[in-house]
């Protein structure tokens, strides 16, 4: 394991420079100011679902549907009516996700609570401890909860409503990258990660991915797949098992904030002059583009 062995210690130090609560500007945050495991768990889901787009945009949406759910999310949720409540929601967008598909998405952790008490013990109705990773557990957790009803919501409901971005499947090849980030804060447990969920090791997981943890990924060569979804999520998780296997996805925040940082420099011009993985990873600096005079010359 040459590879390996170079990699870890250098990993490990950059996770170390990340591993406190406020290292970097992250969704994580909001949910760490809430107490009770059962707020934590609704907060995180809805942060969660919302972390795409530029990181201030994301914390802004956050705040303002957590100001309508007031100091305690989950008795908020437990009582939620979309009749009723609608009106609470007007104006709240995010980038392509409209009020409807917020007000369907806390109906359907509503019927998650009101069935199984936790987010945690309907996800585990598909979970099998003995799978090498949470890949079908996903599966099943986004059908069964996009089985749940939705007319509550919608009144008639689309042929594809908006709350099934907050849903996807493994086995249609997305990454689930928001799915993933939820699982990471609930059942991982350091200064970052919360560790609300008892009953799934953290080395099943896998990591989340986003464009940041492609471009390092792709430099450090974890992976060979070129187009992100869940085989390249998949390969990059299997990567870094290597490197810990019980727990590999414990450097994704400080992979991912080191690619927000822009101090990757994969297939940049800058190349590794402002990384601190240098040394480790091969950032294949981009070429700059002859000149049409060159050119012509040849």
């Amino acid at each position: 394991m040459p590879r390996e062995s170079a990699l870890k210690p250098v990993l490990d130090r950059l996770y170390s420079d990340f591993n406190y609560p406020d290292s970097a500007a992250d969704p994580i945050q909001i949910v760490r100011r809430y107490a009770r495991s059962d707020d934590r768990e609704v907060v995180a889901f809805c942060a969660a679902s919302l972390a795409f787009g530029r990181v201030a945009s994301v914390l802004q949406s956050i705040e303002r549907l957590l100001a309508i759910m007031g100091p305690c999310p989950a008795d908020y949720v437990r009582r939620f009516d979309p009749a009723r409540d609608a009106a609470a929601f007007k104006g709240l967008v995010h980038r392509w996700t409209r009020e409807r598909d917020i007000i369907a998405l806390l109906w359907i952790i509503r019927q998650m609570l009101d069935r199984c008490g936790t987010i945690e013990e309907f996800f585990l109705e598909g979970y099998h401890p003995s799978a090498p990773d949470l890949a079908s557990a996903l599966d099943s957790f986004s059908a069964r909860a996009m089985a749940l009803d939705l007319k509550a919501a919608y009144g008639r409901v689309p042929k594809r409503p908006g709350v099934c971005y907050f849903f996807p499947r493994p086995s249609k090849g997305s990454a689930c990258k928001r799915l993933n980030l939820f699982l990471r804060w609930m059942i991982r447990h350091d200064a970052l990660d919360l560790g609300v969920w008892t009953r799934v090791p953290a080395s099943q997981l896998v990591v989340p991915l986003d464009t940041h943890v492609i471009r390092v990924g792709r430099c450090l060569q974890l992976t060979n797949y070129q187009s992100p979804g869940w085989k390249m999520a998949s390969d990059i998780t299997a990567s870094l098992a290597k490197i810990d296997p019980s727990d590999p996805t414990r450097y994704d925040f400080s992979l991912c904030h080191l690619g927000m940082m822009n101090a990757c420099g994969f297939s940049r011009a800058q190349a590794d002059s402002q990384c601190p993985l240098r040394g480790v990873c091969r950032p294949r600096a981009r070429r700059r583009p002859r000149s049409r005079r060159s050119s012509a010359r040849r």
